[in-house]
Protein backbone atom coordinates (compact mmCIF):
# COMPACT_ATOMS: atom_id res chain seq x y z
CA UNK A 1 0.00 0.00 0.00
CA UNK A 2 2.53 2.59 0.88
CA UNK A 3 4.60 1.73 -1.87
CA UNK A 4 1.26 2.50 -4.23
CA UNK A 5 1.11 5.76 -2.46
CA UNK A 6 4.73 6.77 -3.18
CA UNK A 7 4.40 5.82 -6.49
CA UNK A 8 1.14 7.57 -6.77
CA UNK A 9 3.22 10.65 -5.26
CA UNK A 10 5.84 10.13 -7.79
CA UNK A 11 3.90 10.56 -10.51
CA UNK A 12 1.76 13.65 -9.25
CA UNK A 13 4.67 15.55 -9.01
CA UNK A 14 6.49 14.19 -12.27
CA UNK A 15 3.10 15.97 -14.08
CA UNK A 16 3.35 18.89 -11.92
CA UNK A 17 6.68 19.27 -13.23
CA UNK A 18 6.12 18.88 -16.76
CA UNK A 19 7.11 21.55 -19.45
CA UNK A 20 3.89 23.55 -20.41
CA UNK A 21 3.51 23.21 -24.22
CA UNK A 22 5.54 25.09 -26.52
CA UNK A 23 5.87 27.05 -29.60
CA UNK A 24 8.51 29.04 -31.21
CA UNK A 25 7.65 32.45 -32.51
CA UNK A 26 9.76 35.17 -34.28
CA UNK A 27 9.19 38.53 -33.46
CA UNK A 28 10.73 41.90 -34.93
CA UNK A 29 13.15 43.53 -32.09
CA UNK A 30 10.82 46.46 -32.18
CA UNK A 31 7.77 44.53 -30.74
CA UNK A 32 10.71 42.99 -28.23
CA UNK A 33 12.24 46.25 -27.56
CA UNK A 34 9.11 47.76 -26.66
CA UNK A 35 8.46 46.06 -23.76
CA UNK A 36 4.82 44.43 -24.35
CA UNK A 37 6.21 40.73 -25.04
CA UNK A 38 7.24 40.83 -21.01
CA UNK A 39 3.56 42.05 -20.20
CA UNK A 40 1.91 39.21 -23.22
CA UNK A 41 4.29 36.39 -22.69
CA UNK A 42 3.08 35.56 -18.67
CA UNK A 43 -0.23 35.99 -19.42
CA UNK A 44 -0.51 33.57 -22.56
CA UNK A 45 0.88 30.94 -20.29
CA UNK A 46 -1.23 31.83 -17.43
CA UNK A 47 -4.08 31.64 -19.94
CA UNK A 48 -3.56 28.61 -22.05
CA UNK A 49 -0.74 26.87 -20.22
CA UNK A 50 1.79 27.64 -23.31
CA UNK A 51 5.09 28.84 -23.46
CA UNK A 52 5.92 31.20 -26.24
CA UNK A 53 9.56 31.01 -27.23
CA UNK A 54 10.56 33.89 -29.49
CA UNK A 55 13.27 34.36 -31.69
CA UNK A 56 13.82 38.16 -32.10
CA UNK A 57 15.29 39.43 -35.60
CA UNK A 58 14.02 41.59 -37.88
CA UNK A 59 11.67 41.04 -40.85
CA UNK A 60 13.07 40.27 -43.10
CA UNK A 61 14.50 37.48 -40.72
CA UNK A 62 12.01 36.25 -39.30
CA UNK A 63 10.05 35.51 -42.75
CA UNK A 64 13.23 33.60 -43.91
CA UNK A 65 12.85 31.49 -40.80
CA UNK A 66 9.21 31.14 -41.63
CA UNK A 67 10.06 29.58 -44.55
CA UNK A 68 12.66 27.60 -43.62
CA UNK A 69 10.16 25.82 -40.86
CA UNK A 70 12.61 27.03 -37.56
CA UNK A 71 9.78 28.67 -36.33
CA UNK A 72 5.37 27.85 -35.72
CA UNK A 73 4.55 31.64 -36.70
CA UNK A 74 5.59 34.53 -37.06
CA UNK A 75 4.69 38.42 -35.74
CA UNK A 76 6.14 40.88 -38.14
CA UNK A 77 5.08 44.13 -39.83
CA UNK A 78 5.93 44.91 -43.00
CA UNK A 79 3.11 44.12 -45.36
CA UNK A 80 4.17 43.31 -48.58
CA UNK A 81 6.69 41.25 -47.75
CA UNK A 82 4.15 39.40 -46.01
CA UNK A 83 1.37 39.02 -48.38
CA UNK A 84 4.66 37.70 -50.79
CA UNK A 85 5.41 35.19 -48.34
CA UNK A 86 1.59 33.96 -47.79
CA UNK A 87 1.78 33.93 -52.13
CA UNK A 88 4.69 31.50 -51.96
CA UNK A 89 2.89 29.25 -49.88
CA UNK A 90 5.28 30.11 -46.75
CA UNK A 91 1.64 30.76 -44.68
CA UNK A 92 -1.69 30.31 -43.82
CA UNK A 93 -2.96 33.57 -43.55
CA UNK A 94 -2.45 36.80 -42.01
CA UNK A 95 -4.04 38.42 -39.32
CA UNK A 96 -4.24 42.04 -38.03
CA UNK A 97 -3.15 42.15 -34.17
CA UNK A 98 -2.31 45.60 -33.82
CA UNK A 99 -0.94 48.66 -34.84
CA UNK A 100 1.41 51.83 -33.60
CA UNK A 101 3.10 54.71 -35.54
CA UNK A 102 6.93 55.44 -37.01
CA UNK A 103 8.84 58.48 -35.92
CA UNK A 104 11.33 60.37 -36.49
CA UNK A 105 13.92 60.50 -33.52
CA UNK A 106 16.76 63.07 -33.76
CA UNK A 107 19.62 65.45 -32.05
CA UNK A 108 17.39 68.01 -29.75
CA UNK A 109 18.54 71.24 -31.58
CA UNK A 110 17.37 69.64 -35.33
CA UNK A 111 20.25 70.93 -37.25
CA UNK A 112 18.05 69.83 -40.39
CA UNK A 113 14.66 71.56 -39.10
CA UNK A 114 12.33 68.49 -39.76
CA UNK A 115 10.09 69.81 -36.57
CA UNK A 116 8.16 71.77 -38.36
CA UNK A 117 7.46 69.60 -41.87
CA UNK A 118 4.68 69.31 -43.70
CA UNK A 119 5.26 65.51 -44.67
CA UNK A 120 7.78 62.58 -44.00
CA UNK A 121 9.02 62.62 -47.56
CA UNK A 122 9.54 66.41 -46.32
CA UNK A 123 11.59 65.50 -43.15
CA UNK A 124 13.57 63.35 -45.12
CA UNK A 125 14.78 65.88 -48.15
CA UNK A 126 15.92 67.97 -45.27
CA UNK A 127 18.05 65.63 -43.41
CA UNK A 128 19.99 65.09 -46.87
CA UNK A 129 20.07 68.51 -48.05
CA UNK A 130 21.36 69.17 -44.60
CA UNK A 131 23.60 65.77 -44.78
CA UNK A 132 22.95 65.80 -40.97
CA UNK A 133 24.41 62.27 -39.34
CA UNK A 134 21.48 60.07 -39.81
CA UNK A 135 21.41 56.03 -38.65
CA UNK A 136 19.77 53.20 -40.57
CA UNK A 137 18.70 49.57 -38.94
CA UNK A 138 20.52 48.46 -42.33
CA UNK A 139 19.25 44.83 -41.34
CA UNK A 140 16.19 44.20 -44.08
CA UNK A 141 13.96 44.50 -40.97
CA UNK A 142 9.93 46.27 -41.07
CA UNK A 143 11.56 49.52 -39.79
CA UNK A 144 14.18 49.55 -42.41
CA UNK A 145 12.35 48.83 -44.99
CA UNK A 146 10.08 51.45 -44.40
CA UNK A 147 12.17 53.80 -44.20
CA UNK A 148 13.75 52.69 -47.43
CA UNK A 149 10.18 53.24 -48.99
CA UNK A 150 9.76 56.38 -47.30
CA UNK A 151 13.12 57.64 -48.79
CA UNK A 152 12.44 56.69 -52.42
CA UNK A 153 9.01 58.58 -52.04
CA UNK A 154 10.82 61.57 -50.93
CA UNK A 155 12.79 61.10 -54.25
CA UNK A 156 16.09 60.18 -52.43
CA UNK A 157 18.82 57.20 -53.48
CA UNK A 158 20.24 56.23 -50.21
CA UNK A 159 23.13 54.59 -52.48
CA UNK A 160 24.59 58.14 -53.44
CA UNK A 161 24.58 59.47 -49.69
CA UNK A 162 28.03 60.10 -48.12
CA UNK A 163 29.20 59.16 -45.01
CA UNK A 164 26.36 60.83 -42.97
CA UNK A 165 24.09 58.01 -43.67
CA UNK A 166 25.15 55.26 -41.41
CA UNK A 167 23.81 51.70 -41.92
CA UNK A 168 24.25 49.59 -38.58
CA UNK A 169 22.73 46.28 -39.48
CA UNK A 170 21.45 45.97 -35.78
CA UNK A 171 17.85 45.71 -34.41
CA UNK A 172 16.05 48.78 -33.12
CA UNK A 173 17.69 49.47 -29.44
CA UNK A 174 21.04 48.50 -30.48
CA UNK A 175 20.00 51.38 -33.17
CA UNK A 176 18.72 53.88 -31.32
CA UNK A 177 21.74 53.36 -29.20
CA UNK A 178 23.85 54.28 -32.73
CA UNK A 179 22.02 57.19 -32.76
CA UNK A 180 22.07 58.52 -29.44
CA UNK A 181 25.84 58.39 -29.55
CA UNK A 182 26.22 59.87 -32.88
CA UNK A 183 23.56 62.38 -31.77
CA UNK A 184 21.81 61.60 -35.22
CA UNK A 185 18.41 60.99 -36.60
CA UNK A 186 16.64 57.71 -37.13
CA UNK A 187 13.37 56.21 -37.90
CA UNK A 188 12.03 54.27 -35.18
CA UNK A 189 8.75 52.70 -34.15
CA UNK A 190 7.14 54.73 -31.21
CA UNK A 191 6.92 51.89 -28.67
CA UNK A 192 10.84 51.32 -28.77
CA UNK A 193 11.64 54.87 -28.66
CA UNK A 194 9.27 55.45 -25.76
CA UNK A 195 10.51 52.34 -23.69
CA UNK A 196 14.48 52.84 -24.42
CA UNK A 197 16.35 54.43 -21.69
CA UNK A 198 19.87 55.97 -23.58
CA UNK A 199 17.99 58.86 -25.00
CA UNK A 200 20.97 61.10 -24.53
CA UNK A 201 20.08 64.75 -26.36
CA UNK A 202 18.00 62.63 -28.84
CA UNK A 203 14.04 63.65 -29.27
CA UNK A 204 10.86 62.75 -31.19
CA UNK A 205 10.84 65.54 -33.65
CA UNK A 206 8.30 64.74 -36.67
CA UNK A 207 5.08 61.93 -36.28
CA UNK A 208 1.82 62.19 -37.37
CA UNK A 209 2.65 61.38 -41.07
CA UNK A 210 -0.48 58.59 -42.46
CA UNK A 211 2.14 57.17 -43.81
CA UNK A 212 4.00 56.06 -40.72
CA UNK A 213 1.38 53.97 -39.47
CA UNK A 214 2.83 50.86 -38.51
CA UNK A 215 0.67 47.53 -38.70
CA UNK A 216 1.76 44.11 -36.93
CA UNK A 217 0.23 40.69 -37.92
CA UNK A 218 0.20 37.47 -37.23
CA UNK A 219 1.53 34.32 -39.97
CA UNK A 220 1.23 30.80 -39.05
CA UNK A 221 3.80 28.95 -40.68
CA UNK A 222 2.35 25.98 -43.33
CA UNK A 223 2.27 23.10 -42.09
CA UNK A 224 1.77 21.42 -45.72
CA UNK A 225 5.45 22.23 -46.13
CA UNK A 226 6.62 21.53 -42.88
CA UNK A 227 4.73 18.97 -41.31
CA UNK A 228 6.99 19.57 -37.40
CA UNK A 229 5.07 22.87 -37.14
CA UNK A 230 2.91 22.83 -33.88
CA UNK A 231 -0.55 23.81 -36.30
CA UNK A 232 -2.89 23.03 -32.78
CA UNK A 233 -0.36 25.76 -30.52
CA UNK A 234 -0.78 28.26 -33.59
CA UNK A 235 -4.15 28.34 -33.38
CA UNK A 236 -4.58 28.61 -29.50
CA UNK A 237 -2.30 31.31 -29.62
CA UNK A 238 -4.05 33.18 -32.45
CA UNK A 239 -7.62 32.98 -30.79
CA UNK A 240 -5.87 34.43 -27.84
CA UNK A 241 -4.28 36.98 -30.02
CA UNK A 242 -7.73 38.36 -30.73
CA UNK A 243 -9.32 38.15 -28.01
CA UNK A 244 -10.55 40.57 -25.58
CA UNK A 245 -7.66 39.30 -22.69
CA UNK A 246 -4.98 40.35 -25.17
CA UNK A 247 -7.29 43.56 -26.47
CA UNK A 248 -7.56 44.50 -22.79
CA UNK A 249 -3.60 44.10 -21.85
CA UNK A 250 -2.40 45.82 -25.21
CA UNK A 251 -4.30 48.80 -25.33
CA UNK A 252 -3.38 49.16 -21.43
CA UNK A 253 0.03 48.95 -22.15
CA UNK A 254 1.97 52.30 -21.55
CA UNK A 255 4.77 54.07 -20.35
CA UNK A 256 4.97 57.84 -19.08
CA UNK A 257 1.19 57.69 -19.38
CA UNK A 258 0.93 56.89 -22.94
CA UNK A 259 0.01 54.34 -24.90
CA UNK A 260 2.71 52.21 -27.67
CA UNK A 261 -0.36 49.83 -28.83
CA UNK A 262 -3.76 49.91 -30.40
CA UNK A 263 -5.58 46.28 -30.66
CA UNK A 264 -7.30 46.37 -33.98
CA UNK A 265 -7.51 42.42 -34.31
CA UNK A 266 -11.33 41.47 -36.16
Amino acid sequence: MMKTLLLGAALLCAGAAQAADTMKMAVTTSFHNSGLSDVLLPAIQEDLDLEVQLLVVGTGQALKLGRAGDVDAILVHSRAAEEKFLEEGFGTHRTEIMYNDFVFIGPASDPAKIADDASAAEALKDIAEAQAAFVSRGDDSGTHKKELSLWASAEQNVDGFGDWYNAVGAGMGAALNTASGMNAYILSDRASWLNFGNKGDLALLYSGDPVLFNQYAYLPVNPELHGHVKSDLVEKLEGWLVSDRAKELINGYEINGEKLFVFNAE
